[in-house]
């Protein structure tokens, strides 16, 4: 076990700043890349069925955001402690942190299923469900709900072993369960005749087999963190460490939860067309940010790692790189996307008001989405390093605080155009805001390094 855990401190240190990166970021950004197309593929299939189901799935993605965000909290905020303290080689305090986080997640993943169950009616309404989508959306969050715990255990273990350096296992996880989801999908939806409920179980499965993936590793001795009941806390202060870590995730997810349900209740206005279109569109963004996302999924344990030894030439180096590669990629990934909008919206709906609504709405977030790993790395950095005040107010201006307001008020002189625009500006604003926080920092940084 020594020999491993020597072998992790010197990759993670000694190796050249963009190789390492490069080397967590494939595996993580193939997981991203396989997550947001089977999301997209589920969106196709169920929009098979009808514009109603295709627009059910756009309210429960709302509620799967509710899981994650307590999956990324515990995992963040245990990820990141882990990876400092490994960088300090202090081993079994980062084991304490694994299996702590572990459990909460375990815990808080189960309560949310049996509430989300109790009280789904009420619940579909408030993320936005119209009275002719409710059923479909009741059917499909159902069986997300029981997914529930399977979803925040694997966002534990995927950041866990990303910020262990180990980005491989978790994509090993993650791109079986959604590789498998595509396929059962089209068989349960259509041959077995089960409509948007063989969606959902679908998805169940897959979730639960993804977990037990991505548990294995710590199991058998391929981590150096550890999950076991011997392992948690028996300090208070460890979890409230977790919490406030990981709580910039918590705020992220949550809002982007509270944002598409908002979303949700102002689009209705314009019908379950406008709803399904902005459903597609945000699906296309996700899909197309992952590969930027991934990139700064692998600078996150490199910033840690290295903030924790005290290398902070490389903390600074890696962060630049990191946002000059994802800026590249999605000019390159938005382009073709903006030029063939309208075909993008149609390989999921055939609808005439569905593309007219989608082909404005990807165009205008195809124009601003190369600004968004400006803000969204600038939270990455502090995060990784346990600066949780400044990735806090960074997440709440790229996940809500600024998509909200406009989200409420462009579409009062702006109509359904307003709509369109909220999210592309609110990405340019919150990454002007980010950038000119994340150069201050770093500057003051290597002159503490220095």
């Amino acid at each position: 076990m020594e020999k491993l855990e020597n072998q992790q401190f010197n990759k993670m240190i000694q190796t050249p700043v963009w190789k390492l990166i490069l080397s967590l970021a494939i595996p993580t950004t193939i997981s991203m890349l396989i997550t947001n197309i089977y999301n997209m593929a589920d969106t196709y299939f169920v929009s098979q069925i009808s514009v109603v189901a295709s627009g059910a799935t756009g309210i429960v993605f709302a509620l799967m955001a509710i899981f994650q965000a307590f999956g990324f909290m515990f995992g963040h905020g245990a990820g990141s402690n882990i990876s400092r303290n490994l960088g300090q080689k202090r081993v079994e305090i980062a084991k304490i942190f694994c299996s702590t986080s572990f459990f909460l997640a375990l815990f808080f993943g189960i309560l949310i299923s049996i509430l989300g169950i109790l009280f789904i009616d009420p619940l579909m309404q408030t993320l936005g469900s119209t009275p002719t989508i409710l059923d479909d959306a009741k059917i499909y969050g159902f069986f997300i709900l029981l997914s529930g715990p399977a979803m925040t255990i694997s966002c534990v273990m995927n950041n866990i072993l990303r910020y262990e350096g180990k980005a491989s296992f978790a994509m090993i996880g993650l791109t079986t369960g959604g590789i498998l989801n595509m396929l059962l999908d089209p068989i349960l939806i259509f041959t077995c005749h089960l409509g948007i409920a063989g969606a959902g179980i679908a998805t169940a499965f897959c979730q639960y087999l993804s977990a037990f993936i991505l548990i294995t590793p710590f199991l058998t001795n391929k981590t150096v963190t550890k999950i076991h009941p011997r392992y948690f806390t028996h300090e208070f202060a460890d979890i409230v460490n977790i919490v406030v870590t990981g709580f910039p995730s918590l705020i992220r997810q949550g809002l982007n939860s509270l944002s598409t349900s908002i979303l949700n209740n102002v689009a209705a206005l314009y019908g379950d067309e406008a709803i399904a279109a902005m459903s597609i569109v945000s699906r296309c963004g996700n899909l197309l940010f992952s590969c930027a996302l991934g990139l700064g999924q692998g600078f996150q344990p490199v910033c840690a790692f290295n903030y924790g030894a005290k290398r902070f030439d490389r903390v600074k180096k890696g962060f630049q790189i990191t946002v000059g590669l994802g800026i590249f990629v999605l000019v390159v990934m938005c382009l073709p996307c903006y030029i063939n909008a309208s075909q993008v919206i149609e390989l999921f709906r055939k609808d005439m008001k569905v593309v007219s609504i989608g082909h404005d709405a990807l165009r205008y977030l195809c124009l601003c989405l190369p600004v968004l790993p400006l803000s969204a790395i600038g939270s990455m950095l502090f995060q990784s390093i346990g600066k949780s005040g400044r990735a806090l107010f960074i997440a709440s201006l790229q996940s809500g605080c600024i998509f909200i307001p406009l989200l409420l008020i462009l579409p009062r002189f702006m109509g359904l155009s307003g709509i369109e625009w909220a999210l592309p500006l609110s990405y340019v604003i919150s990454g002007i805001i980010a950038s000119l926080l994340s150069y201050q920092f770093l500057k003051q940084l290597v002159r503490k390094g220095e």
